[in-house]
């Protein structure tokens, strides 16, 4: 008896930056090779350049340039969007962290849930600062319809995928849905890229701490820039692109460079280059700590959300319990004082890589698309970690 392979989609909720949800989708790509994305917005200048030669389907929103520049401006149209996507597939995988979930269309629909939508739950965090204030206000006015829009098709899914231990909760929370941890894979592919040359002499005497991030105000990279001027022995290389970029790169001290836009080889050359990793986000998952692992390099961390399950204190990385600048610097004293094993550090990032990521999300798929007598023994909601 032939087995039919069931048809899968992808569905995001914007392609318009360079971060972990975009490399997921990537990868998710890569194990549905035949899968459309389906998404609100796509700006091929400001995402991964692989996706240029992928089947992407945008929104009507996509026809707006400053929807594109700034998704956060497009925050209280998305879910409108989003729900007239109709997908013809047997399974969506809906890779979210705010209105992904809602595309129509029947099909079965497994949810990779990177957080319940931050500005909704958690819009004061998330929308912080001068630019953000007509969306805040925008966003107040149809709170209550968005929010039992986000639940009523939370619910209507078959089955969550949360990224970490910390988004697990924030999933009950919020929807009151237990939901299967499924860890996204790391980066270990740029090991596989060649390595190209970046004009910058911080890169070129290595030895630095790096920080990875979106230059958000959550992301706390301020406060990491604080620390460094307390550390005039050490240099800090900062990689990323974000609204705040102006403002964290006025009147800084000369032990710290910015750089952004860089190439998945020159994206390697800086970890190659680096001494150790900083991230001082309450993050969903912790995404960079990983990526450093996966060339040998110790991470000095905040001890909470997603990295309380990719990082071990005193294995792979150093913990500070509070983003405070005087916290930070102290964590970094302390991971150059000890010694690391970069075959350890290696070893642990290993555990998060995208063949067993795809495995797991293939056998959920498959799993879904059996007649509904056997999917429904496995249940809509799954507890447990994959």
């Amino acid at each position: 008896m032939r087995i039919t392979r069931p048809r899968v989609a992808i569905a995001h909720d914007y392609l318009t930056q360079r971060g972990g949800a975009e490399r997921v989708v990537l990868s998710l790509a890569k194990g549905f090779p035949d899968a459309p994305i389906y998404t609100s917005l796509y700006e091929p200048e400001t995402t991964f350049p692989e996706f240029k030669g992928l089947d992407i389907r945008t929104s009507s929103l996509n026809r707006v340039r400053a929807f594109r520049s700034d998704h956060r401006k497009a925050l209280p149209f998305l879910a409108h969007a989003m729900s007239q996507m109709t997908i013809d597939a047997d399974v969506v995988i809906a890779s979210s962290s705010g209105w992904a979930h809602g595309v129509g269309g029947d099909h079965k629909k497994l949810v990779y849930c990177y957080s319940p939508a931050r500005w909704l739950y958690q819009s004061g965090v998330y929308l912080s600062g001068e630019s953000a204030v007509l969306t805040r206000l925008g966003l107040r006015a149809v709170s209550t319809p968005l929010r039992e829009w986000d639940r009523r098709h939370a619910r209507a899914a078959d089955r969550y995928l949360a990224i970490s231990t910390v988004v697990q909760a924030r999933i009950r929370d919020a929807y009151g849905l237990d939901s299967t941890i499924v860890p996204a894979p790391s980066c270990a592919p740029l090991l596989d890229i060649a390595v190209e040359a970046i004009d910058e002499p911080a890169v070129d005497r290595g030895g630095y701490v790096l920080c990875v991030s979106r230059l958000l105000p959550y992301k706390n990279v301020d406060k990491v820039v604080a620390a460094f001027r307390e550390l005039p022995d050490r240099h800090l290389v900062v990689v990323g692109r974000g609204p705040e970029w102006d403002t964290l790169t006025r009147d800084l001290p000369a032990n710290v460079t910015f750089l952004r836009d860089l190439t998945d080889g020159q994206m390697r050359t800086v970890y190659e280059r680096s001494a150790a990793l900083v991230a001082a986000s309450h993050e969903d998952f912790g995404l960079t700590p990983l990526e450093a692992a996966a060339f040998g390099k110790p991470s000095v961390v905040l001890a909470a959300g997603g990295f309380l399950d990719t990082m071990v204190e005193d294995r792979t990385a150093v913990f500070f319990d509070a983003p405070e600048p005087a916290r930070i610097a102290d964590g970094i004293r302390r991971l150059f004082a000890r010694t690391w094993s970069t075959g350890e550090i290696m070893a642990h990032g290993e555990r998060f890589s995208e063949s067993e990521f795809l495995s797991t999300i293939e056998q959920h798929v498959l799993d879904l698309a059996r007649p509904a007598e056997h999917t429904r023994t496995a249940g809509r909601h799954i507890r447990g970690i994959a």
